[in-house]
C-alpha cells in the first residue's frame, strides 16, 4: 500500500474515533442539560428537599457540596503544596522518592468507594467523628491529595531551570528562590490543577455515602455559630451532598417527583463541573499572560 494512502487511512481512523467519542460525550451532556434545565428555578436551587411530597429543591445539598469542597481544599491544598515542593525542589532522586511517587500513583487510581470505606472505618468509627462533614472532608483529602500533589509537582517541574539559577545568582537562598520565583511562575498551572480537582471533589458521591451521610437536616442560616448543630458551618453535622442526593432519590424511589428532581439536580451538577473546568482554563490563561507579560 502507498505510504501516503496508509497515512490518510490511519489519520481518518483516528479522526473518526475522536469524533465518535466527542459526539457520545456531547450527546450525554446535552441530554442531561436539556432534560434538567426546565426543572431548574430559584425555588429549586434554594428550597430544602422533600422525601414523600413533591415540590422539593436542592438548597441544602447544594450548600453542603460547596461547604465540603471548601473544607476539603483547606485541608488538602497545604499538604499537597508542601509535598509537591519537597518532591520537585528538595527530594533526592533515590529509591525512597521513587517509592513515594509510586505510592502516589497507586493512591490516585484507587476507586472512590474504597476511599469511602477507609474513611468510614477510620474517621467515622475509629476517630468517632460519625457521619459528618469533617469525616467526608478527611476522606476526600485522601481521594484528592495524590492527584493534587502530582499536578503541583508537574507545575513546578515545568518552570525552566534558568529561573532557579537566576535566583541563586542574585544571592537568594534555595527557599527564597522557591517562594519568590518558582511559585509565582508556576501559579497559573497550580491554580488550574486546584480548580480541576475542585470539580472532581464537587461531583464525588461514593466516598461520601459512607462518611458524610445520606441525610440533610434542616439548617438555620441565621445561626452561623459553628458549634451549634443547626448551624450551616458546623463540621460535625451529617451532610448529604448534591451527588449523593441524586444517587439516593434514584435508589430509594419514594419521592413522587424523583425524575424531575434528579434531572434538575444532575443538570446543576454537570453545569457546575463544566464551569469549574472552563474557569480553570480561563483563569490559568489570564494569570499566565499577566505574570509573563505574554500577548
Amino acid at each position: 500500500m502507498n505510504p501516503k494512502t496508509a497515512n490518510k487511512i490511519a489519520t481518518g481512523v483516528l479522526y473518526g474515533t475522536a469524533g465518535t467519542i466527542v459526539l457520545i460525550l456531547a450527546a450525554l451532556l446535552g441530554y442531561i442539560i436539556v432534560t434538567g434545565l426546565p426543572h431548574i428555578s430559584w425555588h429549586f436551587l434554594t428550597s430544602p428537599s422533600k422525601a414523600f411530597t413533591a415540590g422539593g429543591g436542592i438548597g441544602i445539598q447544594l450548600f453542603n457540596s460547596f461547604y465540603l469542597l471548601v473544607l476539603t481544599l483547606l485541608i488538602s491544598f497545604p499538604i499537597a503544596l508542601g509535598a509537591g515542593i519537597y518532591l520537585n525542589e528538595y527530594a533526592p532522586k533515590n529509591a525512597l522518592t521513587s517509592l513515594i511517587r509510586t505510592a502516589i500513583e497507586i493512591l490516585s487510581s484507587l476507586p472512590s468507594v474504597v476511599v469511602g470505606l477507609f474513611g468510614f472505618l477510620i474517621f467515622v468509627v475509629q476517630f468517632g467523628f460519625g457521619f459528618s462533614i469533617l469525616s467526608g472532608a478527611f476522606s476526600l483529602t485522601f481521594f484528592n491529595l495524590p492527584l493534587l500533589t502530582r499536578s503541583i509537582e508537574e507545575a513546578l517541574a515545568a518552570v525552566p531551570e534558568t529561573q532557579r539559577e537566576g535566583g541563586l545568582a542574585l544571592g537568594l537562598s534555595r527557599w527564597e528562590t522557591v517562594i519568590y520565583i518558582i511559585l509565582p511562575a508556576a501559579l497559573p498551572s497550580i491554580l488550574t490543577g486546584v480548580i480541576l480537582s475542585a470539580g472532581r471533589i464537587f461531583g464525588e458521591a461514593a466516598a461520601l455515602i459512607y462518611t458524610a451521610g445520606q441525610s440533610a437536616p434542616a439548617l438555620d442560616f441565621a445561626n452561623w455559630n459553628p458549634f451549634d448543630i443547626s448551624s450551616p458551618l458546623n463540621p460535625m453535622r451529617p451532610a448529604e451532598t448534591l451527588a449523593v442526593h441524586i444517587w439516593k432519590i434514584n435508589s430509594e424511589g419514594i419521592m413522587p417527583d424523583a425524575k424531575a428532581v434528579s434531572s434538575g439536580a444532575s443538570a446543576v451538577l454537570v453545569i457546575a463541573v463544566l464551569l469549574f473546568n472552563l474557569s480553570a482554563r480561563y483563569i490559568g490563561r489570564r494569570l499566565f499572560k499577566k505574570l509573563t507579560a505574554a500577548d
